[in-house]
């Protein structure tokens, strides 16, 4: 079976809701007996195999509340009906247990009370009496619990709005609360952090976003301050729209960037909340392209096991690039694609024809989130500062990178004691005893202006770092300032770059060069200083990169003595084309890089108290 979207077009309304059954269907066969559990696999994430259990059976309503609101049917619903009394009920056996501080739990009753808004008819109607009194009661439970101090505070609203729908009474100040602290997260241009933290991610558009349009389509009831407030929300998204739309590329591929990507095409939520909630951001005939143009994509990714059931993973399973908190149940989260199924036949977003892609080659600036990008066909190239890396399982890898593509995604480094065959693509790594290493993992200033990105980082004790980072597209320039104490090892890596079982046509390591080439791809790094660093091309490990499981990386390396030391390189990667490849960049003198450090603004999305 594997990938179970492969053939759906994505054309019309008709096509999406049979991608939705395509996937919920190879579920069906893993329900508890009770159906108050769905286990998808054996691997484990941090909490609770009853946690985990009940994210199995929740993500998917995320797809199966708006296919059933929209007026489709799915055979298997029932027995998630069944699932939610039995897992809510303290005296069965398969009871999914109580919320508690910060639990699992707390995320997954948003896709309880999420389904109970849609459709209640379904979920609460279709419950035995005594079904009805327990989930209300797990439910107004769970929202006394405290939530992580991020996006979580909306799973409480989420909750709301289902209890709101049948008519169970809860503390209302709670919701108040949660939505105080999520406006306190806002940033200008319709951005928002994820929480107190240096962190702009996927977690805006398909959280923030998506749930702050659901609560303003649903929201209603409570007064003049909340319905001001529920029109904030449709500002922000109105505002951001415009810059999200730079994540996505002409073929419908997403930023690989940042954490909890094997949640897939909850990518393209966004577009689909903006439906939702009638937000006509952009004409609805584009909002409709990137929404389908982003499935379509997923379509042709190797993304699920023989069963069709999608393992944790990105463009293939892949536990090495996963979250503690990724449990096989965690990818259905990819469900919150389908919110457009709640919509007639007759709605805009469905009776428009799918825009073309428009292909933007210029240099976009995106201040507040701290990235720089511009567009090939095909690819878009993102230049990334400002970001906190921190608490997340190669947190460096999914934020701290110097550069991010849509067509070459991002590796992920499988052993933190072997420098030698670590593949650094899009960063510089610093070793002292030529074993362990280290990169960018935070900043001690983090600035941007027109065309420019600096950080200044510290990897180990007695090295500082300066870096800048320069779009001359296709190409960027990296340049290092760089201060140590003690002698370190230093290696640099381009673009990551799919590896088949042919050989490459054409490798280059000399005079400061770098350059792979395959048949469909090359990639190059360039040294410009006078003294080039050793140039290398690393055969990585398997499954490093999130879109394919092998890789070519080209690299530059050089020891280096207690001293002040530069180093700079020119970077690219492209499709292979009849197109004479552009010369490099020349490099910026000393005085130029002062000048446009001291031009460029803190980062706003790393201007944060000290004190988060």
């Amino acid at each position: 079976m594997l990938n179970p979207l492969s053939d759906n077009p994505f054309h019309n309304r008709d096509d999406a809701v049979r991608a939705a059954i395509d996937l919920m269907t190879p579920l069906t066969p893993w329900f508890s007996e009770g159906r108050g559990r769905l286990r998808l696999g054996v691997t484990g994430a941090h909490f609770h195999e009853a946690a985990a259990d009940l994210e199995g059976l929740a993500r998917p309503l995320w797809g199966l509340a708006p296919l059933l609101a929209g007026g489709s049917s799915f055979e298997a619903s029932q027995l998630y009906v069944e699932g939610l009394a039995n897992g809510a009920n303290p005296a069965h056996a398969e009871y999914w247990g109580p919320t508690s501080y910060r639990d699992q739990r707390i995320v997954e009753s948003a896709a309880i009370g999420f389904a109970l808004a849609l459709a209640p008819e379904v979920f609460w109607d279709g419950l035995p009496g005594k079904g009805r009194d327990h989930l209300g009661q797990w439910l107004a439970n769970s929202l006394k619990e405290t939530p992580a101090p991020n996006n979580w505070h909306f799973f409480h609203v989420l909750v709301s709005l289902g209890l709101d729908r049948v008519g169970v009474q809860y503390d209302r100040s709670i919701i108040d609360a949660d939505l105080d602290f999520l406006e306190t997260c806002r940033l200008k241009e319709g951005w928002f952090r994820d929480g107190q933290r240096r962190r702009a991610e996927h977690y805006i558009p398909f959280a923030m976003h998506y749930y702050g349009l659901i609560y303003a389509a649903l929201g209603g009831g409570h007064g003049p301050a909340n319905d001001a407030r529920r029109d904030r929300f449709l500002e922000d998204a109105m505002a951001f729209t415009p810059s999200i739309k730079h994540w996505f590329a002409s073929d419908g591929a997403a930023l690989p960037y940042g954490r909890s990507l094997t949640y897939r095409f909850a990518h393209a939520g966004i577009w689909g909340a903006l439906a939702f909630a009638d937000v006509e951001a952009l004409p609805w005939a584009e909002t409709r392209g990137y929404w389908a143009r982003n499935l379509r994509y997923w379509s042709q990714q190797p993304m699920a096991d023989r069963d069709g059931i999608m393992p944790v993973g990105y463009a293939y399973p892949n536990l090495l690039m996963s979250e503690a908190y990724n449990s096989p149940g965690s990818p259905y989260w990819a469900m919150k694609a389908f919110l457009p199924l709640a919509l007639s036949d007759d709605h805009p977003f469905w009776k428009a024809d799918e825009a073309a892609p428009e292909i933007d080659p210029a240099v976009v600036t995106l201040t507040e989130p701290g990235m720089i990008k511009w567009e090939e066909p095909g690819n878009i190239t993102v230049l990334s500062g400002g970001q906190q890396a921190v608490e997340f399982r190669q947190g460096a890898e999914k934020y701290s990178k110097f550069a991010y593509s849509t067509r070459y995604g991002f590796s992920v480094e499988n052993d933190a004691r072997s420098f030698r065959t670590g593949p650094f693509d899009n960063m510089l790594a610093c070793s002292d005893d030529g074993l362990h290493f280290r990169v960018r993992l935070s900043e001690t200033d983090a600035r941007i202006g027109d065309g420019i990105l600096y950080s200044c980082w510290s990897p180990m004790n007695g090295v500082e770092i300066q870096t800048w980072l320069l779009p001359r597209a296709p190409w960027h320039i990296r340049i290092h300032k760089l201060v140590n104490s003690v002698p370190i090892d230093t290696r640099e890596g381009g673009f990551s770059i799919a590896r088949n079982d042919l050989p490459p046509i054409e490798t280059v390591s000399e005079n400061g060069m770098a350059r792979v080439t395959t048949e469909t791809d090359v990639s190059i790094l360039v040294d410009l200083y006078d003294k080039p660093r050793e140039p290398r091309i690393n055969k990585a490990d398997p499954n490093t990169n999130v879109l394919y499981p092998r890789s070519w990386v080209p690299q530059l390396s050089a020891h280096l003595q207690p001293g002040t030391h530069w180093l700079g390189c020119a970077v690219m990667a492209r499709e292979v084309s009849d197109t004479p490849l552009p010369p490099p960049p020349e490099r910026p003198s000393a005085e130029e890089l002062q000048h446009l450090k001291d031009k460029a603004v803190q980062i706003p999305v790393w201007s944060v108290p000290d004190d988060y």
